[in-house]
């Protein structure tokens, strides 16, 4: 059963995207590597344990689990942990340490538990501040002293930049939605269509930063996941070519923690100690 205190249309979209398969293609694939290129240069070393909250069907989980991390996933929709759990069974020598149904502002597991926690979801499905403080301080009860938390977000920008980048503009519908997007961050799609994605909060970097702040955590950085890439006309060309490919990725790592660039990001994260 759905959680009815999470909107109904975020239970919809993802049964009309396959959000596994999203991020093996095109700006997924760009958004893959670059977050786990991040998570390779700032986790604790294996075998720590990480908490994968809104970890969808697992493929960051999964990936941590075969580098040795203990990994356990929650996802508050169930199927998107049905296909977590299948995929862990699928990689037998290094399966998720567990895999549940779970929201982010409650999360059934002991204080200090964790070394680390990924929030790459929950922080815009979450459209109330106080929904996301309470999951930002849900995470900083999870860690251990010390521990990481990294939190990513959608870009205030975001509708804007793929509206203009893809003519998304010409529907005057969408247009009104990025007016909104722009005046306080409150996406909604009244249409039906999943390319304008659906109900969710579009972050501000500096909403970011103050919001992890008030639950208690010391902000270490705030990185560009994709950087300018993703609305590059010439991006799959560059991505199968691989010295283009690795150039590209060189160049995104350089000027990931530029604060100017940050809001051209489709994801700005956040990485946060306890």
């Amino acid at each position: 059963m759905n959680d009815p205190s999470l909107p109904a249309e975020m239970f919809d979209h993802y049964a009309q995207v396959q959000e596994a398969g999203r991020l093996f293609d095109g700006v997924g694939a760009l958004e893959r590597v670059r977050t786990q290129d991040i998570l390779s240069r700032h986790l604790p070393a294996p075998p720590a344990t990480v908490l994968d909250i809104g970890g969808a069907a697992g493929v960051h989980a999964l990936w941590l689990a075969e580098r040795g991390f203990a990994v356990h996933l929650f996802d508050p929709v169930p199927s998107h942990v049905e296909r977590a759990l299948a995929a862990s069974n699928d990689q037998a020598r290094h399966p998720l340490a567990s895999c549940s149904v779970g929201d982010a502002r409650n999360i059934d597991r002991p204080d200090a538990c964790a070394d680390a926690i990924l929030l790459f979801g929950p922080l815009y499905h979450l459209v109330d501040r106080q929904d996301r403080l309470q999951a930002l301080k849900e995470a900083h009860r999870l860690l251990k002293p010390g521990g990481l938390l990294f939190a990513a977000t959608i870009s205030r920008f975001a509708s804007l930049i793929d509206g203009l980048s893809r003519d998304l503009v010409s529907d005057p519908v969408f247009v009104e939605i990025l007016t909104q997007d722009l005046r306080n961050g409150q996406h909604r799609n009244p249409t039906g269509n999943p390319e304008y994605f659906t109900t969710t909060f579009f972050h501000h970097p500096d909403e970011l930063r103050l919001e992890m702040q008030a639950a208690g955590f010391q902000v270490e950085k705030l990185v560009g996941v994709e950087g300018p890439a993703w609305f590059m006309g010439s991006l799959q060309g560059h991505w199968t070519v691989p010295g283009k490919r690795r150039l590209l990725l060189e160049l995104l790592r350089t000027v990931e923690e530029d604060p100017y660039v940050l809001g051209a990001s489709a994801h700005p994260m956040g990485i946060a100690r306890k």
